[in-house]
């Protein structure tokens, strides 16, 4: 635990040296980030201070618990700094657990329809209606890049690009089959039907992630679909990217102009590759988008949202949640804390793996050959 701790005080000095640099302050991008990690760093170089200083304490009512005079004094004054000790180094195992590299970046959420018809594409709308107040109440940007509407209402699916601090940390809990059971508005017999949605959570990748070369893609434009005025609907500003090596297809039709929409597009191909090449690479940090969806069968589910009950049931951690009216509002922070407890505390008990690598730079040279050959 002391070398943990040594190097993170050793990084959190590393980071206020950074700060002062003016060199720093021309690039927003990285103040953000060492600024971010600071005030997370904080807390725990507060408990440190404090930990040696009873140390200290501890270490002098010792030398004094046989004086005569001072003696008893001294063991009082002790019992009171090993109790206190023990509640400290309670509270520093938290900030012990292996840290996602990934916690700050943004994300891409896809959310689909999956197993149940109608009443799935409903169930999706309001998945994603959900996200978006979340990310409203945490003061996050939120920006729907893609929606594919369903004939009789809700969506097929939808892509959401997310922006916020902790951001993929925290969301990165909600990647899975979302289970539904309620009666829907169209049961007459009021029966209770069961459905799914799959939500996919990936951390976005940055341009020096990989090399993408444009003699591998096909961009193709066309009309954008839904509400946005006579511009969106009558010009060809919606942007569809075909990554020819792989097959892999993305669309944006979110800004009204056709470049905005077209560098949106690259940003969520590259999101996409990269976790391709993540799954490639290490499975137990790549797997990140098919251990998630799946097949979107409703026997694979994470969660069930049981509306006759008013309850949500995380199936991951065993735990219940009510008020389902309020979760469908956005007042899913409840739930995502508990999944991070959990994930703390398993980290806490399992030695931590070595990381798997987070970015072309991090991978070995036969990735990075692999990369800049087929992306």
């Amino acid at each position: 635990m002391h070398e943990r701790l040594a190097a993170l005080r050793a990084e959190f000095e590393e980071i206020q040296t950074k700060l002062q640099d003016p060199a720093v302050y021309a690039d927003q991008r990285m103040m953000a980030k060492l600024g971010r990690r600071s005030r997370e760093l904080q807390p725990l170089m507060k408990l440190i201070e404090e930990h040696e200083k009873l140390t200290a304490s501890l270490k002098e009512s010792e030398s004094m618990k046989d004086d005569p005079e001072m003696g008893a004094i001294a063991v009082e004054e002790g019992n009171k700094a090993t109790e206190r000790l023990s509640h400290i180094e309670k509270s520093m195992e938290e900030y012990l657990a292996p840290r996602d590299p990934m916690a700050d970046r943004n994300v891409v959420l896809e959310v689909r329809a999956g197993t149940g018809g109608e009443e799935a594409a409903l169930f999706a709308a309001e998945l994603m209606r959900m996200y978006l107040r979340f990310c409203e109440e945490r003061g996050w940007k939120a920006e729907l890049l893609d929606r594919a509407d369903a004939e009789a209402g809700g969506i097929k699916e939808a892509v959401i690009r997310i922006e916020g601090p902790d951001a993929y940390g925290s969301l990165k809990y909600e990647g899975g089959v979302h289970r539904v059971q309620r009666i829907p508005a169209t049961e007459n017999k009021g029966r209770v039907h069961t459905s799914a949605a799959t939500v996919a959570v990936l951390p976005e990748a940055e341009e020096q992630d990989l090399v993408i070369r444009n003699e591998d893609l096909r961009v193709d434009t066309y009309r954008a679909s839904g509400a946005g005025g006579q511009h969106v609907n009558k010009t060809e500003s919606a942007v569809r990217i075909t990554h020819i090596p792989t097959g892999v297809m993305v669309a944006c039709q979110s800004e009204r102009s056709q470049l905005q929409n077209r560098e949106r597009a690259m940003e969520l191909l590259r999101t996409r590759l990269y976790a391709a090449e993540q799954e490639r690479q290490a499975k137990e940090h790549g797997n990140l988008r098919t251990s998630q969806i799946k097949t979107g069968d409703r026997s694979e589910k994470i969660r069930t949202y049981k509306f006759p009950q008013d309850r949500l049931t995380d199936h991951r951690i065993g735990e219940n949640f009510h008020s389902l009216p309020g979760i469908m509002e956005g007042n899913i922070g409840p739930v995502i804390e508990a999944l991070k407890k959990k994930d703390k505390e398993e980290q806490m008990k399992s030695a931590s793996p070595s990381p798997a690598p987070h970015s072309a730079a991090d991978l070995p040279p036969s990735s990075v050959r692999h990369l800049r050959g087929q992306v």
